[in-house]
C-alpha cells in the first residue's frame, strides 16, 4: 500500500490504498517508514508524499481493531512516533500534498513534513471525541501552537473539520490550492528544492526545527544562523552561488 519511485532526485512516497482512505494499520506504519529509509540511503535530494484517491490519510485503520486488546502503545509509541521523527529527520527538504480528510496520523504525516500544499476543500480536524478516543500523533501541539488554545479546543470538542482554504490562512500550512492543480504544486517545488543548495536549505531546516521546539530563542537562532553561514562557505554550492550571481547566470547546484 505504500509506493516509493525515485527520480531526478526526488523521492515519491505514496500512500496507495484508497479504497479506505489510505488509513495506516500496523503494517503500513512499517512499509511506510522503510519508504523514508530507502530514499534517505538513496541520497535524494527532496522528497514528496501524496496519497491516491479521495483523501490523503484518514489516520488509523481500525477496521477489526478490538479496544478489549487494543495495543495502543504499541501502534503510538512503538509505530507512529518513531516514524514520524524519521520523517521530521529526513535529510533533504520534504514536501507533502494533501486531499480530502487529514485526520489522526494523517494529520501527524503532515506535520512530519517540512511544507505542506493542501486542496481547498481538503478536511482536516479532530473528529475523534465520537469514538470516545483523542487526537493524537502531535495534532495538540500542531494546533495550539498555530491555531492558540481556543480554537484547538473549539476544533477538538465540536469535532468541526477545518476546509483546506481555512487551515491554511489560519496558519497551519503552507499553501491551499485547487485540488486539480494540487500534485503540481508540489512537485514544482519539490524540484526547486532538489536542484538547490543542499546543505543550505538543510542549515534552515534544523534552524526553523530548533525554534519550533523552544531550544533558540532570538539570539541564539541569529548565533546559529552565523555559525551555519561560516560552515557553508566551504561547500561547493556556497562558491557557485557567489560565482554565478558575480558572471550573472543561473547557479548549477549540486548539493555538494
Amino acid at each position: 500500500m505504500i509506493d516509493l519511485a525515485i527520480a531526478d532526485g526526488i523521492a515519491r512516497v505514496t500512500l496507495d490504498a484508497p479504497a479506505k482512505l489510505n488509513a495506516l494499520d500496523e503494517t503500513g506504519l512499517r512499509e511506510l517508514s522503510s519508504a523514508y529509509q530507502e530514499a534517505e540511503a538513496a541520497g535524494v535530494r527532496a522528497l514528496v508524499l501524496s496519497g491516491t484517491g479521495r483523501a490523503f490519510c484518514a489516520g488509523r485503520d481500525i477496521a477489526g481493531v478490538d479496544p478489549a486488546t487494543d495495543d495502543v502503545s504499541g501502534y503510538l509509541d512503538g509505530l507512529v512516533t518513531p516514524l514520524l521523527r524519521r520523517m521530521s529527520a529526513f535529510p533533504a527538504p520534504t514536501f507533502a500534498a494533501a486531499q480530502g480528510a487529514s485526520l489522526g496520523v494523517g494529520l501527524g504525516l503532515l506535520l512530519a513534513t517540512d511544507v505542506v500544499y493542501v486542496a481547498e476543500d481538503a478536511k482536516i480536524g479532530s473528529p475523534f471525541a465520537a469514538l470516545g478516543a483523542l487526537l493524537d500523533s502531535g495534532g495538540h501541539s500542531l494546533f495550539v501552537s498555530r491555531l492558540g488554545a481556543h480554537k484547538a479546543l473549539d476544533l477538538i470538542y465540536t469535532g468541526r473539520l477545518m476546509s483546506g482554504t481555512e487551515a491554511v490562512a489560519s496558519g497551519l500550512f503552507s499553501r491551499a490550492l485547487p485540488a486539480g492543480e494540487l500534485q503540481q504544486a508540489v512537485d514544482a517545488a519539490a524540484a526547486t528544492a532538489a536542484s538547490g543548495a543542499t546543505a543550505a536549505l538543510l542549515a534552515s531546516k534544523r534552524i526553523v526545527a530548533a525554534i519550533r521546539d523552544g531550544e533558540l530563542a532570538l539570539w541564539d537562532a541569529v548565533a546559529a544562523e552565523n555559525r551555519a553561514q561560516e560552515e557553508l562557505r566551504a561547500t561547493a554550492d556556497y562558491r557557485e552561488g557567489f560565482a554565478a550571481f558575480q558572471q550573472k547566470r543561473k547557479p548549477e547546484f549540486r548539493g555538494e
